[in-house]
């Protein structure tokens, strides 16, 4: 696999009641002028877990995506493809619950299901997943970005940028509904850090507009803090959205390990949050969500 395009440890932090303004504010943050070319092939890996509505925090905004959508067109990428692998409903029940299937059509991008093939071997060498087959588009695309929600998990703890590609890609073909058939799930630490270490997450978009706590993916309480991070190291981001969520790294296996294996940046004090500061997103969301201000560092 190769290396993601641009190594860079900012984390953009957009706010404001319109997701796709607060999308739009996180990225220029970031030094995106040489992340997308006219050759490239940009897959955005959509958190399309189930058909819940939106405002669960369980999917990502339709008219969230169709911002994101444009904002590649405007740099003029030479294909622009939606992609999801839900794990508790078929992919395409999903995208007619809150029409992404609508906005894809009149964006004029393109769709892949990746719970289905054509198929590619991917290698992993866990403990218990050693390999496993997973969509072609995955050797084709040039550009892979992350945009889903920031959660609290039942099983990994949290959910963010590294999650969402990791779970979306083992195609349900293979693994079942919920992707359980093949082991993921009986060491799901091991398997996501696995795939963050074989997959390379060019562009991470996290939003908490809403973010969930309590029992995700899907039946935990949703907290709007509308904010977005954004940021071109997915450990970066997962780390000040885990601390967002009251976590340091330590507390998530997979992030740790990530962390130590030198995929990304988990150590905040080389990690630069731009638009805000650590401390105040944690203050504010941990009021929003707990009725009680506080920070880990503080």
């Amino acid at each position: 696999m190769r290396k993601r395009k641009l190594e860079c440890s900012i984390v953009g932090v957009g706010k404001g009641l319109d997701e796709k303004e607060a999308i739009k504010t996180s990225l220029s943050y970031l030094p995106l002028e040489s992340l997308i070319t006219e050759d490239d092939i940009v897959a955005i890996t959509c958190n399309l877990v189930n058909t819940n509505p939106p405002d669960t925090a369980s999917v990502i905004g339709p008219e969230s995506l169709r911002g994101l959508i444009q904002f590649f067109k405007g740099k003029k990428a030479k294909r622009i493809i939606i992609c999801g692998g839900s794990g508790g409903s078929n992919t395409k029940e999903v995208l007619k619950s809150s029409s992404f299937d609508k906005i894809i059509e009149e964006e004029k991008a393109e769709f892949v299901d990746i719970n289905f093939g054509p198929f590619t071997n991917l290698y992993l060498g866990g403990n218990l997943v050693k390999e496993t087959k997973i969509n072609c588009l995955i050797d084709e695309a040039t550009v892979m970005v992350s945009f889903t929600q920031l959660k609290v998990h039942e099983e990994a703890t949290m959910s963010g940028a590294i999650k969402n590609i990791a779970l979306s890609w083992p195609p349900a073909e293979i693994h079942g509904y919920p992707k359980k058939n093949l082991g993921i799930h009986d060491d799901l630490h091991d398997f996501i850090y696995h795939m963050a270490k074989e997959i390379p997450i060019d562009l991470s978009i996290v939003s908490l507009t809403p973010a969930m706590v309590g029992t995700g993916p899907s039946k935990g309480a949703p907290v709007r803090f509308n904010t977005v991070l954004s940021s071109l190291d997915p450990v970066a981001v997962d780390t000040i959205g885990a601390r967002i969520l009251g976590f340091r790294p330590q507390a998530i296996s997979y992030l740790y390990k990530c962390i130590k294996e030198g995929i990304g940046q988990g150590d905040i004090e080389n990690i630069s949050v731009k638009g805000d500061t650590l401390i105040n997103l944690e203050k504010e969301f941990s009021l929003l969500a707990y009725k009680k201000s506080f920070s880990i560092d503080e």
